[in-house]
């Protein structure tokens, strides 16, 4: 089988055609670095995702958030889940574990900036 992707780690955006047998990658082609294969093996097999989204404080603001790795894509509605459970309670510093393996996975959900207390 066939498949056609659009390489998203560098602007070049080389289009990637990857070979697939028996679920696993056989040949990548069209890709001008190595950077590229590997993103078509790994978007193949088990796609990964970094989360960027926002959570609630306990006053009703809202503050970004992100995982500081990526996780893979079939766990995002997980991750979102929890996500809409937590209520933050500040001050908040940038970088701080918001939640800590979020749903399972070896990723934690950082804060993406600091936000004080009060409005």
């Amino acid at each position: 089988m066939k498949q056609e992707l659009t390489c998203i780690v560098c602007p070049l955006g080389c289009a990637l055609t990857v070979e697939i047998e028996n679920g696993e990658v056989t040949e990548v082609s069209g890709n001008t670095c190595k950077r590229g294969a590997d993103y078509a093996r790994q978007e193949c097999v088990r796609p990964m995702r970094v989360l960027t989204t926002t959570a609630m404080t306990e006053d009703g603001r809202v503050i970004p958030v992100r995982t500081d790795s990526a996780v893979p894509k079939e766990t995002l509605f997980d991750c979102m889940a929890e996500v809409n459970r937590v209520k933050l309670h500040l001050p908040i510093k940038r970088g701080s574990v918001i939640i800590k393996h979020i749903a399972g996975t070896d990723a934690d959900l950082i804060a993406s900036k600091d936000i004080e207390r009060g409005i």
